[in-house]
């Protein structure tokens, strides 16, 4: 029952992200919208995700009250897409608000699905990819009026919501403020965490531009979303069959997934007329975020006493400020030369993880032997 929950969980919040990164921009180009305001407008959550795990570190407790009232706030303001979306000041503080229920909302549930289903996680993540795929297929025939994508958007976050909420029985109320919170430092593993930011930072340009940039390239939106389904079939099959690669040293794989996330940049930015790149490019998709994502979240789960706050910095810092960032540097950057400084900022993020500080390397040594 809990593995069928999660896995719903997953399914329905990331229908909605695929709502938000596959077609929110192609509608926002639609009624108007630069790729410069398109990029402020989407950067604006991430930014959220990243400013909001700093309230908790010092001011807040989430407590199961606050979660609850976040899922509400959640819907409410998914729904407010309807009547913000034409005003591009209101519609960015709609997103920020929806900024702040994300970066509560995914890792109260991941913490749960870590601690509960273990080597299980893998194989309920992967629901989260078929939904991401299903809605990337079924929007795709469908679009022929920007609001029926912000339909699909208000009904996959309102079944997210649902589902969250039934969730709660299975959260464990930890006495982690206090001291844990205490000893929470991002300095500790400084150039782990701003390698976590500069990979996202080179995803701006994917996320938020590679519909627009593959359309541009004589590429149909029919067919993008097939290019985006290759991509997270291939990331199911590396969440389904990942469990015996993360028994291994887990920022060695973190490292190779970072250069094939550098090589796949590369590619973008050397064959954009290439159909049959694009769709090999997506493929490595199963490297550059399913292996790396899992890596990340269990060697955090691994170093951080504070499991719950070490989840929502990741979210922050990741794909929240390295989302903004990103976001703001593609629509500032995009063109010809968007996918070569994505393939660059990758290479620097795998420069930061060669920076072996001699607690990292201990740590690392200390869970590798276990």
């Amino acid at each position: 029952m809990l593995f069928a929950r999660l896995s719903s969980f997953y399914f329905f919040y990331f229908a909605a992200v695929g709502v938000y990164i596959i077609f929110l921009p192609k509608v926002l180009q639609e009624i108007g919208y630069s790729t410069l305001e398109i990029g402020i407008v989407l950067a604006l959550a991430p930014l959220m995700r990243f400013l909001t795990p700093f309230l908790f570190l010092k001011h807040i407790k989430l407590t199961q009250k606050l979660f609850k009232l976040i899922l509400l706030v959640s819907v409410g303001s998914s729904f407010l897409f309807y009547v913000t979306i034409e005003h591009f000041y209101l519609f960015m503080l709609n997103n920020a608000i929806l900024g702040v229920c994300l970066s509560v909302l995914l890792p109260y549930i991941e913490l749960i699905s870590i601690r509960e289903l273990k080597n299980k996680y893998g194989k309920s993540r992967l629901f989260g990819s078929i939904g991401f795929a299903v809605i990337g297929l079924v929007l795709a025939k469908h679009l022929s009026d920007p609001n029926i994508a912000l339909h699909y958007y208000f009904v996959s976050t309102l079944f997210t919501a649902i589902i969250a909420l039934s969730l709660l029985k299975y959260d464990e109320q930890e006495c982690e403020v206090s001291k844990a919170t205490e000893n929470f430092s991002l300095l500790r593993y400084w150039p782990f965490w701003i390698s976590l930011f500069l990979m996202q930072v080179s995803f701006g340009g994917y996320y938020n531009f590679f519909t627009i940039y593959e359309h541009e390239h004589q590429i149909s939106i029919e067919t993008i979303s097939y290019l985006w389904s290759v991509g997270i079939l291939f990331e199911v099959l590396m969440f389904y069959y990942q469990a015996p690669l993360l028994r291994y040293n887990l920022v060695m794989i973190i490292k190779f997934s970072i250069l094939i996330t550098a090589f796949r940049w590369l590619l973008l930015y050397l064959f954009p007329d290439s159909l049959s790149i694009s769709y090999f490019t997506q493929s490595l998709h199963a490297f550059s975020f399913g292996l790396y994502h899992s890596a990340v979240i269990l060697y955090l789960y691994k170093i951080y006493e504070n499991k719950k706050l070490a989840q929502q910095f990741m979210l922050g810092v990741a794909y929240g400020f390295g989302g903004f960032v990103g976001a703001v540097l593609a629509g500032y950057l995009y063109g010809e030369y968007l996918f070569l400084a994505s393939s660059i900022l990758s290479l620097f993020a795998f420069v930061f993880m060669l920076k072996k500080e001699k607690e990292v390397l201990s740590i690392n040594n200390h869970l590798t032997n276990k």
